[in-house]
């Protein structure tokens, strides 16, 4: 097997670290108990934490033992990481709520079985219990303001008209103390995140040295970019959730779908699971056949296959493909539909309208001369199927599930009607 490090950085997973040799001989000498933590700062993990996810699933099958932290307690409190502003915080149970629903999302993400078995672990477990004098003398005193004033996160924070507060600024000291907490009660060794969180790692890793007298592990993986430098994963609505109640699995699949040539292969090596063989494969037919688009198909179908599940896979795949003819529209259900034509051109029609009234309604025709010459030439369609009679009307057995109809102009020209 390929030595887990050398992999990961091969999969552009590692950005900083410490002791890297050290850290090699460790994962080398038998199972190392590591964990990464997740704080409950909305109702779902984004695409961004699959990046996480995924080097803790890396290791995990490399014979190593994960502990996957949902932040109950510095979830209340809200890391200044990235922020030009202080958080608002978030009343308790809605915390709470979200930590239970990023809990669910991180049990089908790892394996809970097996040799090495994930372990959901929540801070709010030893913070919550901690009075603030404990606090201050067992943990605070291990730490030195002129330290923590020099991270850059505080340091850009002061610079800014608001400054930060007290409570951002102990963010910090909390997130190290889950580190020390897990090497307690675990035996934990090694903390990843993202590369944002350097400055919080080394604080845990500082602490235990301080407290214990040992030396453990930090490594982080790095902020995605594109081929030009941008941010991945950024949508006009926002971020790519893992809930399918706020982000549909169609949504979710064209999203990788969508992927520019420039950027899959790279995204291949960091979100799936696929063998350097494989990835080489799929970078070969994209350079030979870049209009079948395999590799972004590939993607797109891992991804949303670890994320939502094989059914659901397959499902936004038939919707794909029904939408431009590749497959029954009436074997969809109602709300894979509905997701389908989401973002589609939509206009309200009724049983009974005639059909070129409804393809101007929605925009793809100009008018209703047209829209008649466009039947006569055999351009548009209904559900996909060809319209013949530019006086046919909507009849009830056009309705599609859900009380929609398809109408396409030409081959890529969708628009969708509800009927009322």
């Amino acid at each position: 097997m390929t030595d887990i490090l050398d992999e990961l950085q091969w999969r552009g997973l590692i950005a900083q670290h410490t002791d890297i040799d050290a850290l090699r001989a460790a994962l080398a000498e038998g199972p190392v108990t590591f964990y990464c933590g997740f704080d409950p700062t909305a109702a779902s993990l984004h695409h961004g934490h699959l990046v996480a996810v995924k080097v803790m699933r890396h290791l995990q099958m490399a014979g190593h033992n994960p502990l996957a932290l949902v932040g109950g307690a510095t979830g209340l409190i809200g890391d200044p990481s990235g922020r030009k502003e202080e958080r608002n915080l978030n009343e308790a149970d809605v915390v709470a709520g979200w930590a239970a629903a990023l809990r669910g999302q991180l049990e089908s993400l790892l394996d809970f079985e097996g040799e090495h078995p994930a372990r959901i672990v929540n801070n709010l477990d030893w913070t919550g219990p901690m009075s603030t004098i404990d606090f201050l003398r067992d943990i605070g005193k291990n730490f030195r303001l002129g330290t923590m004033l020099s991270k850059d996160t505080v340091a850009r924070r002061l610079e800014s008209d608001e400054g930060i507060s007290f409570t951002e600024f102990s963010y910090q000291i909390l997130q190290a103390n889950d580190y020390l907490q897990l090497y307690r009660r675990y035996g934990c060794t090694l903390e990843v995140g993202g590369n944002d969180q350097w400055g919080n790692l080394v604080g845990g890793m500082d602490l235990i040295r301080k407290v214990e007298g040992k030396s453990v592990h930090v490594m982080t993986n790095p902020l995605i970019t594109k081929s030009d430098g941008t941010k991945f994963g950024k949508t006009a609505g926002g971020a790519i959730w893992l809930n399918p109640e706020m982000f549909s699995p169609y949504r979710f699949y064209q999203f990788w779908l969508n992927t520019a040539d420039d950027d899959v292969i790279h995204m291949l090596k960091v979100f799936t699971f696929r063998t350097r063989e494989e990835i080489a494969e799929l970078e070969t037919a994209l350079a030979e056949r870049p209009h079948a688009r395999e590799a972004q198909k590939a993607l797109a179908e891992d991804v949303t296959t670890w994320v939502h599940g094989a059914d659901a896979t397959e499902r936004v795949k038939a919707a794909s493909r029904a939408l431009f003819g590749g497959g029954g529209l009436e074997s969809l259900d109602a709300r894979t539909l509905a997701d389908a034509v989401a973002e589609l051109p939509r206009a309200e029609g009724a049983v009974g309208t005639p059909l070129i009234e409804l393809f101007v309604a929605t925009g793809l025709e100009k008018g209703l001369g047209a829209a008649r010459r466009t039947v006569a030439s055999g351009g548009l369609y209904l559900n996909n199927v060809k319209i013949d009679d530019g006086a046919k009307v909507l009849g009830l057995s056009d309705l599609l599930p859900g009380g929609v109809v398809l109408l396409r102009r030409g081959k890529k020209n969708l628009a969708v009607v509800g009927v009322v």
